[in-house]
């Protein structure tokens, strides 16, 4: 294996050096759980990377959604350019599940768009945790889905050398059981062809493809190239190649589950019979024994994940294997893996909340016919599930919950920041006269060439607030659900250009973008009881102001909230902490000066700019009032779509398909 290796210009600062110490250390001494609680800015992400570098364990890193995982993706990429860095996330731009609305008797077919490019990536995750130890995978909560066993994903290859006397029919036999298509005219990934006594393959988890030549039955040359140039890379002593699909099986596995499957179609068709429900009955059988005979004929069949427990051995209520099931286990160190939670006080509520969502659709379509109940066992782990695969594990966090440091052996706290900056002031003000004391604390800021935000708890109130201060001569703007996420990503860039002064929202947290700019945050109705004035939220918060020097956060109440308390004490302990640290260090405290085209997922401002005239471009090039214009015009906006998604753009993708859905709008009307 090759070692994991950091290579970076910087080196640990602050309080990192004693938080990937001590990490490190209960990683060794095999505790499962720790914390790692860093403030915004703090460099929670390097501190990740060290930590990995000093253990040397494959690691899972899990976010919470793909943007955010594709961010770290890119940073980890950078961190290990000589280890390999994976993503693995949902492989679908568009995804409607199979689902039964008994109150309307409609059924909802499954319809899904695949990603092939982040399809690849998934594949190419599992095929280096199938061949090396230095592995890092960037997912989403995705990874507690099923995926084949591990042993039969790691059977399921083809494997040839250089000498090697083959039957080259079976080995293109073998390639077909793979999942890979044979075509003799385009060569495509997942696609393979044989042209004379030369065998080409293009593997579904690389970038290249494979060229064999042949003299007649022995391989005499095996060469890596790229398919779309041409040009040979290196030539290799063997070749292995894996599955095209996730989901595969040998074909006596599958022939041997049929009787299981006929058997508990049986038992399921007696019961709905015995309960008065014949045509729920007829409707299952018919659509189980077409099933059954796809895959006697072709060993696959549409929706043929719902049949994995049989297809597997699996019991029924056992769980599935998943991608965690592919890293190596072990604990302290010796064999096992590193799993780290980023943003944890999000992240593991939704693992928690994905299994109950997943049964309760599926129950639906088992008793109305369209199922079997071994599709109940086709899900993703229950937490308990999920918690039982994990080894040593780091739940990251600027405001862990007590699901986190209850059971942590240590909660180790990362509060100083290498720019020196400190938690912003905190200050409570009546709610009565608000609305004139935040327009003087605006105009004090607008006069440092500083912004500010202020945040409401409903829409009507954003809107309402904006014209308000708009009224009053101030450059304001407001961001809610209803704006289109383009839109969203343009009022940001024009919040920090400095276009307007005022930004107000309901929650900015989810943008997950840093504004430096900002130096005065307004809270209003900071003492209402609910998620958005939580103490997590109130803490999530404050942290928006601690990019800035001269940060300022004012809560407006009537009175202090249990949690207002504990934000205000929590905050004043980190600056307390954080000020004896730069008076001891001689450190000032400077503003983060950072490109306002970083704002953007990956391009610079320009390429923002030249994506949106694109897409203006393609509209004028159609007449939407048209149908046929209409449609043509859908399908270049989708071929668009899935170009910015290829390139881990989501925030451009997801604008274009806001776009897509409202031309297709135009034509319900």
């Amino acid at each position: 294996m090759r070692p994991f290796e950091v290579v970076s210009p910087f080196q640990p600062a602050g309080d990192q050096g004693e938080a990937i110490a001590a990490l490190a250390a209960g990683i060794r001494a095999g505790d499962k759980y720790q914390t790692l609680q860093g403030v915004t800015g703090s460099g929670k992400t390097f501190t990740m990377a060290k930590i990995i570098e000093a253990v040397q364990m494959p690691t899972l890193i899990v976010s919470h959604n793909k943007t955010l995982a594709a961010q770290l993706y890119r940073e980890f990429k950078g961190f290990f350019p000589h280890n390999a860095v994976e993503y693995f996330v949902s492989y679908y731009d568009y995804y409607q599940p199979e689902a039964y609305v008994a109150s309307r008797d409609l059924y909802i077919e499954k319809d899904a768009s695949i990603h092939d490019e982040i399809e690849r990536m998934r594949l190419s995750a599992t095929r280096s945790l199938m061949e090396r130890r230095d592995v890092i995978i960037v997912a989403t909560v995705s990874c507690i889905y099923g995926l084949a066993t591990p042993e039969i994903y790691k059977k399921m290859t083809a494997t040839f050398a250089r000498g090697d006397r083959i039957d080259v029919e079976g080995l293109m036999r073998r390639f077909v059981e793979l999942q890979y298509e044979l075509n003799d005219a385009v060569l495509e990934r997942g696609r393979f062809r044989r042209r004379g006594d030369t065998l080409e393959i293009y593997t579904a988890y690389l970038e290249e493809a494979y060229r064999v030549d042949l003299d007649w039955d022995k391989v005499e040359r095996i060469r890596r190239y790229d398919p779309v140039s041409g040009k040979f890379l290196d030539d290799l002593d063997r070749a292995m190649i894996y599955p095209a699909k996730q989901f595969v099986m040998p074909a006596e596995m599958i022939r041997g589950a049929l009787g299981s499957i006929n058997d508990e179609l049986a038992e399921r068709y007696e019961f709905l019979k015995n309960s008065g429900k014949n045509l729920e009955a007829e409707r299952l059988k018919t659509r189980v024994e077409y099933d059954i005979e796809m895959l006697t004929e072709m060993g696959y069949c549409p929706g043929i994940e719902n049949y994995s427990a049989p297809l597997a051995g699996r019991k029924p209520g056992e769980a599935p294997d998943t991608l965690i099931d592919y890293l190596p286990a072990g604990k302290g160190g010796r064999g096992g893996h590193l799993t780290f939670i980023d943003e944890s006080h999000v992240t593991l509520p939704q693992i928690g909340a994905m299994y109950a969502g997943d049964r309760s659709r599926k129950q639906s379509l088992v008793d109305y016919g369209f199922r079997l109940p071994c599709a109940l066992d086709n899900r993703p782990l229950r937490y308990d599930e999920f918690a039982e695969r994990l080894n040593e594990t780091v739940f990251v966090s600027a405001t862990p919950g007590a699901a986190e440091t209850g059971q942590s052996a240590r909660v180790v706290q990362q509060l100083i920041r290498p720019t020196g900056l400190l938690d912003p002031e905190i200050e409570v003000r009546p709610a009565d006269g608000q609305m004139e004391d935040i327009y003087s604390e605006v105009r004090q800021r607008i006069k440092k060439g500083e912004r500010s935000l202020i945040l409401t708890l409903t829409k009507k109130m954003a809107e309402d607030l904006t014209d308000y201060l708009s009224g009053l001569g101030l450059k304001v703007r407001y961001i809610h659900s209803e704006v289109e996420t383009i839109e969203r990503v343009e009022i940001l860039t024009s919040l920090r250009a400095g276009d307007f002064d005022v930004l107000v929202g309901i929650n900015l947290l989810r943008e997950g973008i840093d504004l430096p700019e900002v130096s005065f945050i307004a809270i209003l109705d900071a003492d209402k009881i609910g998620f958005l004035r939580s103490l997590t939220s109130l803490v999530q918060i404050i942290g928006r102001a601690a990019r800035n020097a001269a940060g300022k956060v004012i809560m407006y109440a009537d009175r202090r909230s249990d949690a207002m308390e504990a934000a205000i004490r929590e905050t004043n302990r980190r600056r307390d902490i954080q000020t004896a640290y730069n008076m001891e260090h001689g450190i000032t405290p400077a503003t983060v000066k950072k490109a306002i085209a970083s704002i953007l997922e990956r391009h610079n401002e320009e390429d923002q700019d030249a994506a949106a005239a694109a897409v203006e471009v393609l509209k004028r090039s159609y007449n939407v009032l048209i149908p046929a214009e209409r449609q043509k015009l859908v399908r270049a906006l989708e071929a668009e779509m899935l170009e910015h998604a290829k390139n881990l753009e989501f925030e451009k993708a997801a604008a274009i398909r806001d776009e897509i859905e409202r031309i297709r709008g135009i034509g319900a009307k």
